[in-house]
């Protein structure tokens, strides 16, 4: 029992001081080791370390850093390019004003789904918000919410296919690709839009009654209307690399990748895997690295330094996954000591016939506890995976709908005041979270929460579809 205690008190104090902006690269390990000494391991502190510490953050950082390093460094050429501001512009000038936010709310799900980071999208985007929604009267504190709809939501964790990290994560533990439960996701992410969209739509309209216009702020970024060809690509040029991700991730998916011998993965030279375990993250990184090659040839002439855009990429890339492998190598110190069984015992336990529930629970938990979707999603299925793949089997419950419902779990609870995108969206639109945390909490945690528990009601009464 004081085991547990030391865990539950690690947890605390993890949200506690990742709230108040310390680094989980450093808070991670000490944390683990303060569990570890709470169960009374004092002796075992430095084995703790570097034999299931390390070994937990380097596995994570072995198995998706080309997805996180790839993804960098495809944002950053579709920045630098302008290809990802010519297509915001381009829902804003085909939808019209009268459509501002479903323009704002595409153009972010549109880059988002093609694999363009969230942070590349919001700079993208915002100065052609904030310009469109002064035009129109439409308060600057909806600025942040519409972003997170677009990319934030659906694109990141219903949507089949997107190429988000946190629809990647499941694959291995389930045998899954990105596709895994198509219908449900696609379902979801028709919900999470339409309700967003409805709520969105509601606020400005209910602004509009109160007469209260976009609001007096110091802009610190300006946007003009007018782009010429040679400071941006044609939108076909600027799509082309986000039609290069979809398509060769699921063609690589779904009809080449299963085709070739991969006997050879079974020997112990390639530790006796299989392809099913391997497969989704093969297709994202093969598509990823001609996407990223197709914006370079059909760009050559829009990107001022390739160099650059390529190093800054690159370095863009480390903290992310060090933050997200810190977490899971916390997690594998937690799931090691005695008092991890009895929480994993009545996590399994909150529904004994359905461990959809109990999944998404526990992640959502997680998830809210790190403020990181990828980073509760690790540490669950890093801890637990094998356990809910074992549950699944026991009740006839489809690996994709696992998947699924593990992948939209990591994105509701994650969105609370401390979520590092939620804190950046916020600084970005030059805003606080008095001003704008409201609607974005009904459209990143409780919309989806609805959209989820949805996919779980579905699936349990008709299966992965």
């Amino acid at each position: 029992m004081i085991g547990l205690i030391g865990i539950i008190l690690s947890l605390i104090l993890l949200m506690y001081l990742a709230y108040r902006g310390y680094s989980v690269i450093i808070l991670a390990p000490l944390l683990a080791l303060f569990a570890v000494l709470w169960s009374g391991l004092s002796h075992e502190v430095l084995g703790f370390y570097s034999q299931i510490f390390m070994t937990g953050l380097g596995g994570y950082i072995i198995k998706y850093f080309p997805l996180f390093l790839l993804g960098a460094v495809f944002g950053k050429l579709m920045d630098d390019s302008g290809s990802a501001k010519t297509i915001a512009n381009f829902f804003v000038e085909k939808l019209g004003h009268k459509r501002a936010m479903l323009s704002i709310v595409l153009s972010c799900a549109i880059l988002t789904y093609g694999g363009v980071s969230l942070f590349v999208v919001g700079f993208a985007v915002f100065p052609i918000a904030a310009a469109l929604f002064k035009e129109l009267g439409i308060p600057k504190r909806l600025i942040p919410a519409a972003i997170v709809l677009g990319a934030l939501t659906f694109t990141m964790t219903a949507l089949p296919g997107t190429p988000a990290i946190q629809n990647a994560i499941p694959m291995p533990f389930f045998n899954t690709d990105l596709y895994a439960a198509p219908g449900l996701g696609i379902l979801a992410s028709i919900f999470i839009l339409f309700s967003g969209m409805w709520w969105l739509n509601k606020r400005v309209n209910s602004a509009h009654l109160n007469q209260e216009g976009y609001g007096q702020h110091v802009e610190s970024h300006h946007y003009s209307k007018e782009l010429t060809q040679s400071e941006s690509p044609s939108l076909m040029i600027a799509m082309t690399p986000i039609f290069v991700v979809i398509i060769i991730n699921l063609v690589l998916t779904k009809l080449i990748l299963p085709n070739l011998d991969t006997a050879y993965l079974a020997t112990d030279k390639f530790g006796n895997t299989s392809l099913s375990s391997v497969v989704g993250l093969w297709a994202i990184i093969c598509a990823l690295i001609l996407a990223c090659l197709t914006i370079i040839v059909l760009n050559w002439k829009y990107i001022a330094n390739l160099k650059d855009s390529l190093q800054q990429g690159v370095s863009s890339s480390f903290l992310p996954i060090f933050n997200t492998a810190s977490e899971v190598g916390y997690g594998s110190v937690i799931a090691s000591l005695a008092g991890f069984i009895i929480l994993r015992d009545f996590l399994v336990g909150l529904a004994p016939n359905n461990p959809l529930i109990s999944e998404a629970i526990v992640i959502n938990v997680l998830a809210g506890i790190t403020g990181s979707a990828s980073g509760g999603l690790s540490i669950a299925l890093n801890t637990m995976g094998e356990t809910y793949m074992n549950l699944a089997q026991q009740f006839s419950i489809s690996p994709e709908l696992m998947h699924r419902v593990a992948s939209m779990a990591s994105g509701a609870l994650d969105s609370l005041p401390h979520n590092g995108a939620v804190i950046t969206i916020i600084a970005l639109c030059g805003l606080t979270h008095k001003q704008s945390y409201y609607d974005m909490f009904i459209i990143a945690v409780i919309i989806p929460l609805i959209a989820l528990i949805g996919v779980i009601t579905l699936g349990t009464m008709f299966g992965s579809f």
